[in-house]
């Protein structure tokens, strides 16, 4: 592998990048100059294989590389994992011997863009069921119906991985799995993003009205529930996954931040002494820096053990949510301490620590949140409960 994360996402890259950040999110707007850097350094191609054209790269690289990226644009990088999760998912499965999405691996190493278009409003079954129809068409294709909320990359994504519920075929119901593309004329995306933070993800809402799949586009019919499926342990194996390595890029910057603001910002109580030297203010970055450290050791971890087909069986799931838990509540108590050790100017909008706290609020509401987590885990070492 000759592109590493570190020459791919260079620093001249990733300061361009940072530059933009603050416009982007002061607009509400969609990160199109940073795509079309990221594209030119390959960075979509990063999971897909050297053969289709991409960077051939492991999964430990791509979780060092988002980290990277998060902490120079957290929205930036939060959209573009949604790509990366489908690529990653793909190379899930082909590392264990499943082709059902190598075509989606030679469509990314042409330049396709892929959507995440799988949260329902209320629907907190997740992967397990859904409020969208899947409709079985006679040619063996799907109609879906229903609104997907959270579609980042709404702006750009080319092919939307999505999932419906089929009730009508003679072994429903079944959860369908597919892929449909964005010049259907049955998808509308809603104008809809404006929110707190994570703003030029554009993540917006995707309505489906009949949107169809081609029968080559189906990749799974499975019973709703819990199950054991490749696809399942691999979409919650990539989204976890690259999803704590973009928190943990915020808790890192917010680290350097509060580093850089308590060597600038002086106390008069000291004469003039920067706040560096205040007990109280280097116990709080301490404090910011003993939670971070933990974090990037555990993801790396987690990623060779994906990378190298280790089998944790029934502990997989757990220790997965486990560490999107971890890293999403770490990099809230870090940027916290940072807005602390930073004192109020971080409070206007244009402080990129402002910009920072209110992006990584965006991690207690992505799957897995907290309780479905901690279900989770008590299953694995538990049992279910009884009854």
């Amino acid at each position: 592998m000759s592109a590493t994360p570190d020459s791919v996402l260079d620093d001249e890259l990733l300061e361009r990048v940072r530059e933009r950040a603050a416009g982007y999110d002061r607009d509400n707007a969609f990160f199109d100059a940073d795509l079309a850097d990221l594209r030119a350094a390959g960075y979509l191609t990063a999971l897909v294989p050297e053969e289709y054209g991409g960077l051939g790269w492991r999964f430990e690289d791509a979780v060092r590389a988002q980290g990277r990226l998060a902490g120079a644009a957290p929205a930036t990088a939060l959209a573009v994992n949604m790509h990366l999760v489908w690529t990653g998912v793909a190379k899930i499965l082909r590392d264990r011997g499943d082709d059902t999405l190598d075509f989606l691996l030679r469509e990314a190493g042409d330049g396709e863009v892929f959507g995440f278009g799988i949260s329902e409003a209320g629907n907190d079954l997740m992967l397990f069921g859904s409020r969208t129809a899947a409709e079985p068409q006679p040619d063996g294709g799907y109609r879906f119906s229903g609104r997907k909320i959270f579609t980042s990359l709404s702006p750009a994504w080319t092919r939307l991985g999505t999932m419906g519920l089929d009730t009508s075929s003679a072994d429903a119901p079944k959860i369908v799995y597919a892929f449909i593309d964005r010049e259907d004329p049955d998808i509308r995306i809603l104008d809809d993003w404006d929110t707190l933070g994570m703003r030029a993800s554009q993540s917006r809402t995707t309505v489906l009205d009949g949107a169809f799949a081609a029968p080559d586009r189906i990749v799974r019919r499975l019973d709703p529930g819990p199950n054991a499926d490749p696809l399942i342990f691999g979409i919650f194996a990539s989204f976890e996954l690259l999803l704590a390595a973009v928190y943990s890029g915020i808790g890192a910057r917010a680290l350097d931040l509060a580093v850089a603001a308590a060597h600038r910002r002086t106390s008069m109580k000291r004469d003039g002494a920067p706040l560096a030297q205040d007990p109280d203010i280097r116990w709080r970055v301490a404090d910011a820096a003993i939670a971070q450290d933990a974090i990037e050791p555990q993801l790396l971890a987690i990623a060779r053990d994906l990378d190298g087909l280790v089998d944790h069986g029934s502990r997989w799931f757990a220790k997965l949510v486990g560490v999107k838990v971890r890293a999403t509540e770490t990099a809230k108590h870090v940027v916290d301490q940072a807005v602390r050790v930073s004192g109020g100017s971080s409070y206007f909008s244009g402080s990129e620590l402002g910009r920072l706290y209110r992006d990584v609020l965006a991690g207690i509401f992505h799957p897995s949140d907290d309780e479905s987590a901690h279900s989770t885990v008590a299953n694995a070492w538990l049992g279910p409960v009884e009854g």
